[in-house]
């Protein structure tokens, strides 16, 4: 019910980050850790322009890196994460980024849900990105009972259809964004009120 629910509620789901090709998707959503994706949005421009491409960055100096990037926050390691990205995909994948997980997550930078995101919105393959929305909406909907991030996955993909997988991952997302924050989640306006487990306890 979850997941017919909220495609009704959001049918299109494009990723929020701006984006023209896997390597500015990767960079982008290694930035978007800790920070907004409209504050991503307005970093990322003169980061592609100043480094095009994988090679690019992978000779980047740090500190250029840091300047472009500083209003994204943690920018210190996040341009270690962007530099040892682009030299792993340079130097390991031919300067183009993997597409299967296992090969994802050996990239700095890059962990399960970072991965999850770039098969699923990129790649098109079946996979569910777990956050810190997805995994407190999993637990106050009662789909899963578990707080490690791999094990929810593993319970939410036994809900949905493969094909469901990446745009249901994504809608709670974006769900936990606008509708129900950790704080003050707004019941009186939300779509699975009557599907959630937790709906008065707020």
């Amino acid at each position: 019910m979850v997941a017919e629910v909220l495609a009704e509620e959001r049918p299109h789901v494009p990723i929020p980050l701006d984006h023209r090709n896997a390597y500015e998707l990767l960079a982008a959503v290694i930035l978007s850790a800790q920070c907004t994706d409209v504050r991503v949005n307005l970093v990322t421009p003169a980061l592609f322009a100043r480094y095009p491409s994988p090679a690019d960055l992978a000779v980047a100096d740090p500190e250029d890196v840091e300047e472009i990037i500083h209003s994204t926050g943690f920018f210190r390691a996040k341009a270690k994460s962007l530099i040892g990205m682009a030299t792993a995909l340079e130097e390991r994948f031919g300067g183009e980024v993997p597409g299967t997980m296992a090969e994802l997550v050996t990239v700095p930078g890059v962990g399960r849900k970072t991965a999850s995101v770039i098969l699923g919105q990129w790649f098109d393959t079946p996979a569910i990105a777990v956050d810190t929305h997805v995994l407190r909406l999993g637990k106050r909907l009662g789909l899963t009972t578990n707080d490690d991030p791999v094990k929810v996955e593993a319970d939410l993909k036994m809900l949905w259809p493969r094909a469901m997988w990446a745009d249901t991952g994504l809608r709670l997302i974006m769900h936990g964004r606008d509708t129900c924050p950790a704080r003050t989640p707004h019941c009186e306006r939300c779509s699975l009120y009557n599907a959630c487990v937790s709906r008065g306890a707020f």
